[in-house]
């Protein structure tokens, strides 16, 4: 079966699957865990957010890279296992329709509720997240997040290009999986979770229900697969718009937010990174700031005045 995708995924720019990184020997840049330069960059307004996965972490759900990532004990599905193997396919259907329940049912933590808080008193213009979790929308940080690596909340057909809503597809999965007993443990950052490989053998896959036989694959950016280009596009209209740009949680390895960061630099923009451990990012940062991201951002809506019920 041909999985041509629709236009939506024939952008220009691609997830390089680069599932670690390493900074170049000797190569050190400083770092505080005082939030002064986050506090006098928020409280100037103008700035954007860049997230990552390391916002949600307080939310139950693990990032790729940190002490304990996912990555140390998962490899992520990457686009061209899943659109050659329907044995891939059947795979992370099985452990992503177990990974669901656990995802659905994830609450936004106060960092989330704090940058929501921020969008609403005027101090943060977008916010741009490389998560798939859409907390930042439970938040209710409104009017704007651009998902650049999709939802998990959505799906589409690889051969007809409809989309669908989960809650659907997970409908029609239980109904031709009603016994399905599988065990889940530790859900990861792509919303599937570890799982046996008898329960795996045991699962049964759906197809579009639109056309009749296209593949469904949830609409997140796997890597190695493009992001949509309008999506890029507005991406660099936030930042180009901006007067600055503030990194949560996140380690920049894929280039697909790092070129985010880069272009703020180029243009002369300030960049503040705060992250728990080394980013590929840190060369371009003004500042780069090691804290707990739910601990900095209470701290940081209560200097910068932003009214707020952070729980």
């Amino acid at each position: 079966m041909e999985l041509r995708g629709n236009g939506a995924y024939a952008g220009v720019v691609r997830t390089r699957p680069t599932l670690t990184w390493e900074p170049p020997s000797g190569e050190v840049f400083a770092r505080t865990t005082s939030l002064d330069a986050m506090v006098d960059l928020v409280a100037g307004r103008g700035v954007v957010v860049l997230s990552g996965a390391g916002l949600s972490t307080e939310s139950g759900i693990p990032d790729y890279r940190g002490k304990s990532g996912a990555l140390r004990r998962h490899t992520p599905m990457t686009y061209e296992d899943f659109a050659g193997s329907a044995q891939a396919r059947q795979r992370y259907w099985a452990r992503s329709h177990l990974g669901w329940r656990a995802m659905a049912g994830a609450q936004p933590n106060v960092g989330h509720r704090a940058v929501a808080a921020l969008r609403a008193s005027g101090h943060v213009d977008g916010v741009i997240t490389q998560n798939v979790d859409g907390l930042h929308q439970a938040a209710g940080t409104l009017p704007e997040v651009v998902d650049l690596h999709g939802s998990l909340d959505r799906v589409i057909c690889l051969t007809c290009g409809v989309f669908s809503e989960r809650t659907e597809l997970e409908r029609r999965l239980n109904e031709a999986n009603p016994v399905f007993d599988g065990v889940a443990a530790r859900i990861n950052p792509d919303g599937d979770v570890e799982l046996a490989e008898d329960a795996v053998r045991r699962f049964r896959s759906v197809d579009c229900d639109s056309c009749g036989e296209g593949v469904l694959k949830p609409d997140v950016v796997f890597f190695g697969e493009n992001v949509p280009k309008a999506r890029v596009e507005r991406c660099k209209e936030l930042v180009d718009g901006a007067a600055a740009l503030l990194v949560l949680g996140s380690s920049l390895t894929v280039m697909s937010g790092l070129r985010f960061v880069r272009r703020a630099a180029e243009a002369g923009k300030p960049v503040v990174i705060v992250n728990q451990g080394l980013t590929r990012g840190d060369r371009y940062a003004s500042e780069r700031i090691e804290a707990p991201l739910g601990a900095a951002l209470v701290e940081l809506v209560g200097r910068v005045g932003a009214a707020a019920d952070l729980g």
